[in-house]
């Protein structure tokens, strides 16, 4: 049997160089800040630490990490968005969060106070924690925890954490939660995007169009390059000598010095020099239309119509009607599978079985009046077996917000009964 080892040594023989080791400088492209040997150089923070988990150190750029070079997206917990990928994300969440919840089929004697703020000592109200939540979804995963519970054993108070702080993990085919050293499993609602029995995490859209957050980034830092260096297009200069390499590098930074020191003016060439541009126009130097596309396909991933997003949509100009029209699509085919998501999890989770929470679209896609008037109107004529109206004028007038008397008691006109 042959044992094949590997030494981390230098083979020998191995001449050393004639250099003492203690007269080398640090080899550091940083400004030199080490003293070897110097006990001073070491300060120790008796301090007690932080109560975990202990965040990740923050990246930062050294002293020579060039300009252009973006500082690593290795903390874990951050995650970089482009404004095109931040805007939709926000709209999105903005939006369902906007939209009033109510319960379905709740008894009188439910214990459900957390409808109108799911947890005061953290949140301002529903809207701050569904915000949150929504966010949370859309880049994969959502973490709820409940803080307190009701004599009955539901939820009473939760809010959402970072996802970058739970740790999990599948055990025995059922998913563990911990947080540092901590197991919040019984306590915990997680709320995935997508998922396989295979893998314990959530998984978003812009995981797929990763490649597109960073081929939208490397866009803007271009077109950002072109406006620092003074919208200087790119072009060549001619001599009609034969130039050296150190004359035609004279040469260029001359040029670019009197463009950028006199930007709109004309330029003055004289021996022989000319001025040549390329075949690119401004809107060709910036990327403009493969930027645009770009961005509209990360628009789509996230369910949000172009023009929502303030990007081309390929058509005529919008008009009142097909507006409307593109808050319903919006909802439909973004917004509604997200909100019925998480809503349908956070009901299985905080309320017993038979009782759902939902959100109010009326909120964000609602008809005009004359349409609302009219259905509100045959509801009010249709009449149940004991002559009942199916939609009574005082529900028409609570719902369109006309009797001021009304009770606006958020639990009172929070719960459906179906």
């Amino acid at each position: 049997m042959r044992l094949l080892t590997r030494a981390i040594r230098p083979p020998d023989p191995q001449t050393p160089n004639q250099n003492p080791p203690e007269s080398v400088p640090p080899a550091t492209v940083g400004p030199e800040v080490a003293r070897p040997g110097d006990p001073h150089g070491l300060v120790l923070d008796a301090s007690p630490p932080a109560e975990p988990p202990w965040p990740p150190p923050r990246a930062m750029p050294w002293s020579g990490w060039p300009a252009e070079w973006a500082t690593p997206n290795w903390q874990g917990h951050v995650r970089r968005l482009t404004d095109t990928a931040w805007f939709c994300v926000d709209l999105n969440a903005s939006v369902l969060a906007s939209m009033p919840p109510y319960l379905v089929d709740a008894p009188p004697t439910l214990d459900a106070g957390w409808i109108v703020n799911p947890d005061p000592d953290v949140y301002t109200s529903w809207d701050e924690f569904a915000k949150q939540l929504f966010w949370a979804f859309q880049l994969g995963e959502a973490f709820v925890v409940c803080t307190a519970r009701y004599s009955t054993g539901w939820p009473a108070r939760f809010h959402v954490l970072p996802s970058w702080a739970v740790e999990v993990d599948i055990i025995g085919g059922i998913r563990r939660y911990t947080v540092g050293q901590e197991d919040i499993t019984a306590d915990t609602l997680h709320i995935r995007y997508t998922s396989t029995v295979d893998d314990a995490r959530g998984h978003g859209p812009l995981e797929a169009g990763a490649g597109r957050l960073v081929a939208a980034e490397l866009y803007g830092r271009y077109a950002t390059g072109i406006a620092q260096a003074g919208g200087v297009p790119s072009s060549v200069l001619t001599h009609p000598e034969d130039l050296t390499a150190q004359q035609a590098a004279d040469l260029q930074a001359q040029w670019i010095e009197a463009r950028l020191s006199a930007i709109g003016a004309p330029a003055v060439l004289s021996g022989g020099v000319e001025w040549k541009p390329t075949q690119l126009n401004p809107k060709d130097m910036a990327l403009v239309d493969l930027s645009q596309y770009n961005d509209a396909r990360i628009a789509v991933l996230l369910g949000v119509p172009a023009f929502l997003a303030g990007l081309p949509s390929g058509g005529d100009s919008m008009t009142y009607a097909n507006a409307t029209s593109l808050f319903d699509y919006h909802w439909r085919a973004g917004l509604q599978p997200k909100a019925k998501a998480v809503m349908s999890a956070l009901s299985g989770w905080a309320l017993p079985r038979g009782t759902t929470a939902e959100v109010n679209r009326d909120a964000y896609v609602q008809a005009q009046p004359l349409q609302r008037a009219q259905t509100a109107q045959i509801l009010n004529n249709i009449r149940d077996a004991d002559g009942n109206p199916v939609l009574s004028v005082q529900e028409i007038r609570r719902a369109e917000r006309i009797d001021a008397s009304v009770s606006t008691d958020p639990m009172a006109s929070g719960v459906l009964t179906t």
